[in-house]
């Protein structure tokens, strides 16, 4: 049984739509759209996963400080119980101001992921329209 390679699928597509010829119909800009179609998704799926990993990336760093933050906490001497309330109100605010600050930076790279993916997709519906005004322009 033959495979079927992704780069060759619209080959193989192009194929066998030039054998329907159709009067008034141009097969040959309809696969190019197509073309272009299949390209922009390909792009907004690769903006997509770029900004999945880049949140992971981040979520792993927010771990790895608060991992950090934890373990300097333990470590510290006992030498330091005079101001215990004190000391540990200083740090739950602090602790609250990094997680607020960490949330606000995954938030913002989520928005720039889904952004750019939006961004490709748009594009790619703009040139559409301007095809199809091409195309039945074409006709009158």
């Amino acid at each position: 049984m033959e495979t079927t390679q992704p780069a060759n699928v619209l080959a193989e597509y192009t194929k066998a739509i030039t054998h329907f010829k159709l009067p008034g119909i141009d097969l040959a800009a309809i696969l190019e759209s197509r073309r272009k179609d299949i390209e922009a998704l390909g792009l907004a799926s690769s903006a997509a996963l770029s900004g999945v990993q880049a949140i992971a990336q981040k979520q792993v760093a927010i771990l790895q400080s608060a991992i950090s933050g934890l373990q300097s906490l333990i470590t510290k001497p006992a030498a330091q119980d005079a101001a215990p309330a004190a000391n540990t109100g200083e740090v739950v605010q602090q602790a609250v101001k990094k997680s607020l600050a960490d949330i606000q930076e995954l938030v913002d790279t989520a928005y720039r992921a889904q952004s750019d993916s939006v961004a490709v997709v748009t594009k790619r519906v703009a040139e559409h329209v301007e095809e199809l005004k091409a195309l039945v322009q074409s006709k009158k």
